[in-house]
């Protein structure tokens, strides 16, 4: 494989590995384990728990799709910045998805929020945010620092 195709490869699967993680991890810890909210809050338990089984059911296929991209691209330490790239684009992807989550079902749609009901409800929201926010500018950090390197394919 050309070494530009396995970079961009290493870039995309470990974005969507890292989004569909963080999807699971929002899923098994805020969903499940605290049960604070579910992806639908304005419905009956049978309207939530279908709701949270569809985004587990999406998170699965995006965890998946990452693997398989992942997989495809190889293994990274034949560039020489690969698993730069591959943390890079892992941590970017849980940042994307807190981001994304965050703005569009918190704020936008608020479908629900972190922890709803709670005196300190906007408090978890904006945590939930600057996290997405760190892991974004930590993700673009270490991407830069694995660009700046000359990216050749070892044999």
């Amino acid at each position: 494989m050309v070494a530009k195709t396995k970079k961009r490869m290493i870039t995309i699967g470990s974005f969507v590995l890292g989004f569909g993680f963080m999807g699971a991890m929002d899923g098994i810890i805020f969903h499940q384990l605290l049960q604070w909210h579910s992806v639908v809050m304005q419905t009956d338990r049978a309207g939530q728990i279908a709701s949270d089984g569809v985004f587990h059911f999406a998170v699965t296929i995006t965890l998946v799709v990452g693997g398989i991209l992942l997989w495809l691209a190889g293994n990274p330490k034949d560039l020489t910045s690969g698993v730069r790239k591959l943390i890079g684009g892992f941590l970017l992807g849980m940042g994307v998805f807190n981001l994304v989550e965050g703005i569009i079902n918190h704020h936008l749609l608020q479908i629900h929020r972190v922890k709803p009901g709670d005196a300190n409800a906007l408090l978890y929201d904006l945590a939930f945010l600057a996290l997405g926010l760190v892991l974004v500018i930590v993700g673009q950090l270490i991407n830069r620092s694995s660009n700046r390197e000359n990216i050749t394919f070892r044999a």
